[in-house]
Formats: C-alpha cells, structure tokens, sequence
C-alpha cells in the first residue's frame, strides 16, 4: 500500500527574496520594478523573476443599506480602465475611496458616504477585505455594509476639485440583485457586496431594524 505523502507546509512571504526594487515611474500613483526569487512547490527556488507592480494605496468600500425600506444606494461614475477594457465606461460601483496615512478603512467609508452619496451610516458590517488584482498591484480593499436611511437620497455628488461626477441610484434590494443576476454590475466589490446582501439581508434587517 502507497503511503500517502504529507502535505508541505505553506509557503509565506519568508520564502521569498526580493533582490532589487526599484521606482520606474512616481506620478499621481508609482510604478515599481521588482527583482525576485521564491521557492516551489516541489522544493529549490525559481530563477530570478522580474514584475512590475502599480501601486496605489489601500481603499475602503461599502454598500448603504436601508434595512427599514429593503433599499440598497449603488453609484454610477465614468471609469477610464472601463473604456480603455472596451467596456461600457460609466459603470455601476458601490461607494468607495483611498485610505489615507493615519485613516482607518471605516473613518474612510463614513466619509465617502457623505461626499459620493449624500449618505450617513450609522452602522458598519464587515464584509471582506480582497486583493484588487494581485498579479499586478498591491492594493487591497475593506468592503463593508453600511446601516443607512435612505429616504430622499440620490442625485448627483462628488468633489468638483476632484473631478467627480457621481449619480446616486437608489433601487429596491431585489432590483439592485437583478442587475447583478443580469451582469449588468461588474464592478468586483459591487459583486461582492450585493452578493453579501443577498446570503445576509434577512439578518441585517433583524439586526438593524
């Protein structure tokens, strides 16, 4: 009878060696060059192995739900990653922004809610926090569900010093799931906040309500 093997132990960031970093490109966000090795599956260590990596910081998201009505506040902007992907350029996210040095994810939720919604939140859900797209940047993002009153929001928000023309749409919880079932939504945190919603939003509402 064949043993069975043991599994390796899992791999960390111990097992890897960075030789070089090196800044390629510093604007608004900075683009970096690293050379690195790290070790296989199957034991030893790769050859040398070169990546560039975007960075851009760390960001926080949420979705405003309204538990009382079954209301959920999604935002619609123009996105050039979208147009540049020969996807539909305004695209339907949820309200979201970058950590700041010295911020934590839910001061930064809290705030965007109130410049990108014209929202308060006066409860916070942790969802997840996700790697945005780990073979090429490092950021991740916070996701939450926020406890909000949306009666008589929607319009247009954002800063002007920003550039930010933001729609708020505020649609029932089973319409905005519609959307999603349709692919309508493809914005990654959308997904998976609403995707949340739906396994959550009968508890939420007893927690919240």
């Amino acid at each position: 009878m064949t043993a069975t093997p043991m599994p390796s132990p899992p791999l960390t960031a111990a097992d890897v060696e960075i030789i070089e970093r090196t800044t390629r490109y510093q604007g608004y966000f900075r683009i970096d060059r690293y050379r690195l090795r790290h070790k296989l599956f199957a034991g030893g260590w790769t050859g040398e192995v070169m990546r560039e990596l975007f960075e851009r910081g760390h960001a926080a998201a949420v979705l405003p739900y309204d538990p009382r009505h079954d209301r959920v506040a999604l935002v619609e902007q123009f996105r050039i990653g979208a147009h540049a992907a020969g996807r539909p350029p305004w695209v339907i996210e949820i309200v979201a922004g970058i950590i700041e040095d010295g911020e934590e994810a839910a001061e930064v939720v809290r705030r965007e809610a109130v410049e990108e919604a014209g929202v308060t939140l006066t409860a916070l859900q942790p969802v997840q926090r996700v790697l945005a797209s780990p073979g090429g940047t490092s950021e991740t993002c916070m996701i939450y569900c926020g406890r909000a009153d949306l009666t008589g929001a929607g319009g247009i928000h954002g800063l002007a010093h920003e550039h930010e023309d933001i729609r708020v749409l505020v649609l029932p919880t089973a319409e905005a799931l519609k959307l999603l079932d349709d692919g309508r939504i493809e914005n990654a945190t959308a997904v998976i906040a609403l995707q949340y919603l739906a396994l959550h939003r009968g508890r939420l509402r007893r927690m919240w309500s």
